[in-house]
């Protein structure tokens, strides 16, 4: 039988003849590349002219040049255009913007806010005033609704004094390259060091970042997470990086994988959150559910105009439904994992991104800021299937069950192409043991033919009437 040539792969404007890569930012084609850079460069300038916030305004305008400017350089240079253009997107739209705000003060209340829960933990052991304290205040950043690790990244400040280097976004920042850089080389992508560089220079991480990036840390500690559970499951350890996607342990791993996770969970919450919990908690109820949830004499200073902040500002009842709402959509999310529960970390991932979104758009205190968790998780999912390693042809990832052409591969078809591959090898070997016996046959016919002439070649020779002599 003749073989099948394989299809030429169509060529991109990166070369004549030459095949799309879409494995690194510097290898995708040049008109893609370019046109998210121009994205970005739309997005930047929208922020500078419309956005009513200085400090957002002042990154719009930085950052839409550095975009631009990369944009134009994809474009002229051929070669190494899409270096250059990952050079000033991060050095435009991150770093400068950063290390300015840093050097000059310039932030948003929640960076204010991890910085003084950072001083009330190093001088007084706790980092949320008590609910009598709060009590009494009427200002909104007195309040402090994130878990006690976040209090961490501002004890540089508080034991150094003020600085560039001591802000807490720096730390922020270079704790979302370290862990989101492991998050993509656990899920397998390759070239992770440029495409966490990519993804950090973006308006989803780089505008968050310059400004605020309480939230930074958070999100990359979730996709660390969801990718110690893919290509090779690690629980333990995903169970200390997040506390979520037990579901879908259970389903794809069995009974013991879950129990170890949930185990390692609870664990580190029991670590970082438990101390707290016993010794302050109704500090720790105060700040971190009631004050977000609205539920405290001071509301929020969070809002956008986005439906749950809608529903909510047209009074008491108007709240109420909000909350309702927000619990419903939770409440749906949990009935479809029990229904439909995600069978590996794509579905899983797809599912917490769609509970997210629904949690931040009908929360009743809620900021557009928030997007960037569901972003950020698409991004990571994103690059991660488009550079992950694909599985052969009938050959499986380890921990996932997929098999080439995106099918499932269950037990039961593992079975049957085992015994479909013990099939063609008797078959072979059956033709190899034919074709040897065969071959004997024939060389045994031929050596009993030549003893055969050999008896009456003599008789052969002699004349005809004649008897041999």
């Amino acid at each position: 039988m003749a073989k099948l040539a394989p299809r030429a792969a169509p060529a991109d404007d990166n070369g004549p003849g030459r095949r799309a890569r879409w494995v690194t930012p510097e290898l995708l084609p040049r008109r893609w590349c370019a046109a998210a850079f121009a994205a970005c460069a739309i997005f930047a300038t929208g922020v500078a002219l419309f956005s009513s916030n200085g400090l957002h305004r002042r990154w719009g305008l930085v950052a839409a040049c550095a975009y631009a400017a990369a944009a134009v350089a994809v474009l002229a240079w051929r070669s190494r255009g899409a270096d250059l253009a990952l050079l000033v997107s991060v050095a435009g739209a991150l770093v400068t913007p950063l290390f300015w705000n840093a050097a000059t003060g310039r932030r948003q209340p929640e960076v204010s806010v991890i910085q003084r829960s950072a001083g009330q933990l190093v001088h007084h052991h706790s980092p949320y005033q008590s609910a009598a304290a709060l009590a009494a205040v009427h200002n909104p950043n007195a309040y402090n609704p994130y878990l006690p690790v976040m209090s961490l990244f501002g004890i540089p400040r508080a034991l150094f004094g003020p600085g560039a280097i001591t802000d807490p976004r720096i730390w922020f920042g270079l704790a979302f390259l370290l862990v989101f850089g492991l998050a993509l080389a656990a899920a397998g992508a390759r070239h992770f060091v440029r495409w966490t560089f990519f993804i950090a220079a973006t308006p989803v991480i780089a505008f968050e970042l310059a400004v605020g990036g309480t939230d930074i840390p958070i999100l990359a500690l979730m996709c660390l997470g969801l990718a110690l559970l893919w290509r090779r499951p690690r629980h333990v350890l995903a169970g200390l990086a997040i506390g979520l996607a037990a579901v879908l342990i259970a389903v794809r791993d069995g009974r013991r994988p879950t129990l170890y996770f949930i185990g390692a969970a609870l664990a580190a919450c029991a670590a970082l959150i438990g101390p707290v919990a016993i010794l302050w908690p109704s500090a720790l109820v105060a700040n971190t559910i009631m004050f977000p949830l609205g539920l405290a004499s001071i509301k929020s200073a969070a809002a956008s105009p986005l439906p749950g902040h809608i529903i909510a500002q047209t009074g008491q009842a108007g709240h109420v439904i909000a909350v309702v709402l927000l619990a419903l959509a939770g409440l749906a999310i949990a009935v479809s994992l029990v229904v439909r529960p995600p069978r590996d970390v794509p579905s899983a991932t797809w599912r917490l991104i769609i509970g997210l979104t629904l949690m931040f758009a009908l929360a009743p205190a809620t900021r557009f800021g928030y997007f960037i968790y569901p972003g950020a998780l698409l991004a990571w999912l994103e690059v991660s299937l488009l550079t992950g390693p694909r599985p052969g042809a009938g050959s499986a990832e380890p921990g996932t069950g997929e098999v080439a052409g995106g099918e499932t591969a269950g037990p039961e078809t593992a079975a049957r192409e085992m015994a479909g591959h013990e099939t063609a090898g008797r078959e072979m070997a059956g033709r190899e043991l034919a074709a040897r016996e065969m071959a004997g046959h024939e060389m045994a016919g031929r050596e009993m033919a030549g003893r055969e002439m050999a008896e009456v070649g003599p008789l052969s020779d002699a004349a005809p009437g004649r008897s041999p002599a």
